[in-house]
């Protein structure tokens, strides 16, 4: 389906050129190698790093699947203080799960620093880092997928290779239609409160007031948007009926490369782990 059959906007220009045979995707303009590979395939190849990473809280393990994702950087085709950008948020949050877990940890190894009621020891240290790594390499792969994944083409995969109902295709599909226009309402709200004059304040605690408020007005128009889409959908008929894909979603070569590499840096990091003594199983 295409998105303004959902009667979803567009949200971008798509890496599909008009003039292109949809039915053959091997005649689609190229891309990079994430681009041009099956959303399924990188859904498997994201599951097996995502699993590995879980197994297992060691700083090894961690390291080298965030390591092996960074490689792919390039092939995103965004540079890296725009990527810093985009996953800040990411970053923070792993810098904090790191501090608390190396505050809290079990106190055992070397006195790395006894400040009081501030204790690090080598091995409380090495677990916050753990958990921050882990943090950053679960977060990744789904960054990756939706930056290299047209959303039209994950929905031919879910619907034609694993057959997932159709409505909740079509639902996805325009759910993520829509992601992209959170952005530039943030923005409209953004310059709207600052031409009222809202948050002009410089002071802190304006500054996160007018945050929150803008957060909320963001959410009732999210919420109204996909209230008016569903109705639209619904009235055109998505509810019911079978459904035909204008696209056919193959599988190629490319998925196969993408596949083992998940696979590889998955098992290559377990390995890595165990071999250096820090595996250490999740559940034990």
């Amino acid at each position: 389906m295409r998105a303004s059959e959902t009667g979803a906007p567009e949200t971008g220009t798509l890496s599909i050129e008009a003039h292109a045979d949809l039915r053959n995707p091997s005649s689609r303009p190229a891309g990079t190698l994430l681009e041009r590979a099956n959303p399924l395939s990188k859904l498997a190849a994201a599951l097996a790093v995502t699993l590995a990473v879980l197994v297992s809280v060691d700083w090894v393990s961690s390291t080298i699947i965030l390591a092996g994702e960074l490689l792919l950087l390039p092939l995103l085709r965004i540079a890296p203080l725009t990527l810093l950008k985009r996953i800040w948020p990411l970053l923070i949050g792993a810098l904090v799960g790191a501090w608390g877990t190396a505050l809290l940890a079990e106190k055992t190894g070397t006195v790395l620093l006894d400040a009081g009621p501030v204790l690090f020891t080598s091995d409380s240290v090495a677990a916050g880092i753990a958990i921050g790594l882990r943090g950053l390499a679960i977060a990744l792969p789904g960054i990756y997928l939706l930056a290299s994944t047209d959303p039209t083409d994950l929905a031919d995969a879910l619907a034609q290779k694993l057959h997932l109902p159709h409505r909740f295709v079509l639902g996805a599909l325009a759910g993520m239609r829509l992601v992209g226009l959170l952005v530039s309402e943030w923005q409209s709200l953004g310059m709207a409160r600052h031409a009222r004059g809202v948050g002009a304040d410089s002071g802190l605690l304006t500054r996160v007031r007018s945050f929150f408020g803008q957060a909320v007005a963001l959410l009732v128009q999210a919420v109204r948007r996909a209230t008016r889409l569903a109705s639209a959908m619904e009235a055109r008929g998505f509810g019911s009926g079978g459904r035909t894909w204008a696209r056919t979603s193959v599988f190629t070569g490319v998925d196969a490369w993408v596949t083992l590499y998940g696979l590889v840096l998955a098992a290559g990091a377990l390995t890595a782990a165990v071999a250096a003594g820090s595996f250490n199983f999740i559940l034990s």
